[in-house]
């Protein structure tokens, strides 16, 4: 299957998700606003993800991969094919089972302590205590999407991208069902804290739903998970070897985000609410793109590292950054030009007020500085990941994360809240630099000039793209806090705009090959 066919796939189910995502939000922010109870919800939500991130999503699945994959592929002389890969699987779940287990009941146990390092200013007691309430019940989630990783990792070893990128809109209609169920309650008077814990609880019980959704693909494609004793084979040492570097990187992007949380709480007002909202606009075109382009060309990679096709490999990776940053310029340059119109017309309204919308407006237009990065980042990781390397994105990782931390240290009083969203698209750059460069010394991967060549078209395009919302945004002002039909219709100009103007002088500079997207559309895989 084509990297473009690939990707589509992973990224419109995940541009599904993300909107559904979005609506999730856009009812959050009426029916909870942002305030000290938002601001401990997202705090509580972000720990199990911290967790799932570093073990599943990335150490995880940066070994499990390309080991399930090669297995999977191998000749039965070689120790290959279906019995053996489902044999490694099993011995790989027997081991994992037990670890999440044992982590899911130490943070239970621990908890008020790690609220209490992550609170760096005083909080009363009422507010402490819904804070680990809300943790302790969101945590075990990581044990249930933990499994669910593993189980999109052997789907997508077999180029079957459906079911692990669709598993995510499962978490967003059961969140947007629980938010509508706490609606119906504000009439009637309940506290906002009484709504925080039903939304909590809804968070373990489509973790379990979306578990039994990945079993049922798992079981469709031949694969079934059997527990059995614990034991620590060759191949699961080799797994546990080569997952431990990727886990002190990927630790490295969970303490980010742990600081991150760590200065936020430093700072006066709804910070953490406000880096929520803005980051959900943020990760949309980040899912879309930088996931589905990750996911998608770490298999292909494998193969074409695996059989010494040095050319293949490379045109994979210049395909994939080629085709990212085409997608994600636009987003970029439109994100930070009207971030505080897209947070009005998404956002603004009920419990968050029109000074919520500019504050998290405003921490949008900083965070999308590193939008580019981070895609472009998870389209470089893979190339070290098909090798078996996870050692070189750590270095990147803790390189950047000195970086994001220097910068949030200079900037935190002076800027605010957009001060940490800078350090943290600094930090991205910083990172991206990092990666490219070993590429280029170890020759692994160097850019062409081909390639150089049409992004700078692109970077025209959306240069004339920013121009043109610049003017535009104005005309449409009073749209912005309107109706629903009012704030789609303006949202939909803007939109409109934005696309006519990127996409027609990308294709009259030739930012877009438009032979070379129908190149990539067709053909299929080498092996």
């Amino acid at each position: 299957m084509s990297l473009l066919k690939n990707v589509g796939t992973i990224g419109s189910l995940t541009l599904v998700s993300r909107i559904a995502g979005m609506a999730r939000e856009m009812i959050f922010s009426r029916v909870l606003g942002a305030n000290e109870v938002t601001d401990a919800w997202f705090q509580a939500f972000i720990i199990p993800n911290v967790f799932r991130r570093l073990f599943a999503e990335g150490a995880f699945s940066a070994a499990f991969v390309p080991m399930f994959s090669k297995k999977l592929h191998a000749d039965s002389e070689e120790g290959g094919g279906l019995d053996a890969a489902r044999k490694f699987s099993n011995e790989v779940l027997s081991i994992f089972v037990p670890a999440l287990l044992a982590l899911t009941a130490i943070f239970e146990v621990i908890m008020p302590g790690v609220i209490w390092l992550l609170s760096d200013k005083p909080i009363d007691a009422d507010e402490f205590a819904y804070s680990v309430d809300f943790a302790r019940i969101m945590f075990p989630y990581i044990l249930l999407i933990s499994l669910v990783t593993l189980l999109t990792g052997m789907l997508n070893s077999v180029s079957k991208f459906m079911p692990g990128a669709s598993f995510p809109i499962i978490l967003n209609i059961v969140l947007i069902a629980a938010l509508l169920g706490a609606d119906a309650l504000v009439e009637t008077g309940a506290p906002v804290e009484e709504l925080g814990y039903i939304i909590a609880c809804a968070v373990p019980v489509a973790g379990l739903l979306q578990l039994a959704w990945l079993v049922y693909w798992a079981r469709k494609s031949k694969f079934r998970m059997r527990l059995a004793r614990p034991r620590l084979t060759p191949e699961v040492k080799r797994l546990a070897i080569i997952a431990l570097p990727a886990a002190i990187g990927g630790g490295a992007y969970q303490i980010n985000t742990l600081i991150q949380l760590y200065f936020l709480n430093q700072l006066e007002g709804s910070a953490v609410s406000w880096m929520n909202y803005a980051d959900r606009l943020n990760q949309l075109p980040l899912g879309i793109i930088g996931i589905a382009l990750s996911t998608a060309i770490l298999p292909t990679l494998s193969r074409f590292i695996g059989a010494d096709n040095r050319e293949g490999a490379a045109r994979v990776q210049s395909d994939a950054i080629e085709i990212g940053l085409l997608l994600t310029l636009p987003a970029t340059v439109a994100l930070g030009v009207c971030g505080v119109p897209f947070i009005t017309m998404i956002f603004e309204g009920g419990r968050f007020a029109m000074a919520d919308a500019a504050a998290t407006g405003g921490v949008l237009s900083m965070l999308v500085l590193g939008l580019p990065a981070y895609v472009l980042v998870k389209v470089l990781v893979p190339n070290f990941y098909a090798r078996s390397d996870t050692r070189t994105p750590v270095y990147a990782a803790f390189f950047s994360l000195a970086i994001f931390v220097a910068f949030n240290l200079a900037f935190l009083h002076r800027l605010g809240v957009e001060g940490v969203a800078l350090a943290s698209a600094i930090g991205a750059w910083v990172n991206l630099a990092y990666l490219y460069t070993v590429l280029v010394k170890r020759d692994y991967y160097r850019g062409s000039w081909t390639l150089l060549g049409r992004i700078l078209r692109q970077l025209l395009a959306a240069g004339a793209m920013g121009a043109a919302l610049f003017w535009a945004q104005d005309l449409l002002t009073s749209y912005y806090s309107a109706g629903l039909f009012a704030r789609l219709f303006a949202l939909a100009v803007l939109v409109a705009c934005a696309a006519l103007v990127y996409f027609g002088v990308a294709f009259l500079v030739g930012a877009i090959d438009r032979a070379r997207i129908a190149q990539m559309l067709g053909k299929r895989a080498e092996t």
